[in-house]
């Protein structure tokens, strides 16, 4: 994984004017409404309550987590968002030829439609904004679908690392940033079967199935190569990585070892200052 000059300045924060970055938005977001209905795409739309009889992949992720300098009520609020994107998305069935779209299903989050203000990625930092906390479902349904033969077809990737890593179970960057409309998660299945999504929430956690008419031979293990950090000439650290997946047979053997992407996110927090914390920790 090469590291170029021109990927660096590309990472390289600038300001944007209030007036340029509502001009770009609202361009981008009728571009989308347009590609919707113009592509071609058969996008899948049909929920079913009966349950699939074969989990293929279920994950699970933690609903309340503490972060630094961030108020609990953001947490409170993004719970209360899921409820309502659940919704539109449990017990949905994607047919063969059929293409998963996370923002044509679930629309936009407005105050009409009972979504609170919750946290929202801005350029490196947080702020609050209605819908807020809707990437904790985006990253869900992006990770497990890594584990099916299904085809991930759009994904967009954080250009920032925000947050140090806490208990970090999964590579970084295996994640699915989401932003109505034009950072969307498209999945199509270019299967001979019908999958599937099947989602919940418990009290302390976000919870996710997919599932499928028949049994699913394959099995896939998620990881990433290359994980570095490196000090960019204009000052700031970059953190880069590439995934990967694991493919094994019904016989558990390696059948693959298929690239999935790669990952530049800039850190808005020193990663030196961070390890010398973890390490008093340890120490005491």
């Amino acid at each position: 994984m090469d590291w170029s000059w021109q990927q660096s300045q590309a990472l390289k924060p600038r300001q944007r004017s209030i007036f340029r970055l509502y001009l770009g938005t609202k361009y981008y977001r009728l571009r989308r409404i347009i590609e919707w209905y113009t592509d071609g795409k058969l996008y899948a739309k049909d929920i079913e309550a009966n349950l699939y009889p074969n989990q293929i992949i279920k994950h699970q992720t933690v609903l309340r987590r503490k972060l630094k300098d961030v108020d609990m009520w953001y947490q409170e609020n993004k719970i209360i968002n899921l409820k309502i994107a659940l919704k539109k998305l449990n017990g949905l069935t994607i047919k063969p030829g059929e293409t998963f779209s996370y923002w044509r299903l679930i629309g936009q989050p407005t105050k009409q439609k009972g979504y609170r203000e919750g946290m929202v990625l801005h350029y490196g930092a947080f702020k609050p904004g209605v819908g807020g906390g809707l990437c904790q479902l985006s990253n869900l349904i992006y990770w497990m679908t890594l584990h099916t033969k299904l085809t991930i077809n759009e994904r967009h990737r954080h250009s920032y690392d925000v947050f140090p890593d806490s208990k970090r179970t999964q590579p970084f960057g295996s994640g699915a940033t989401c932003s109505y409309n034009y950072l969307d998660l498209q999945i199509t299945n270019e299967t001979n079967q019908i999958y599937q999504l099947n989602l919940y929430m418990t009290d302390n956690d976000l919870v996710g199935e997919w599932c499928a008419e028949y049994p699913e031979i394959m099995s896939y293990q998620v990881y990433q190569k290359d994980h570095r950090i490196t000090h960019e000439n204009w000052g700031g650290y970059v953190r880069h990585n590439t995934i990967f997946r694991k493919v094994f047979n019904g016989q558990n053997e390696l059948v693959d070892d298929e690239y999935i992407t790669e990952n530049h996110a800039l850190m808005m927090y020193n990663p030196l200052i961070e390890y010398e914390q973890e390490e008093e920790s340890v120490r005491f």
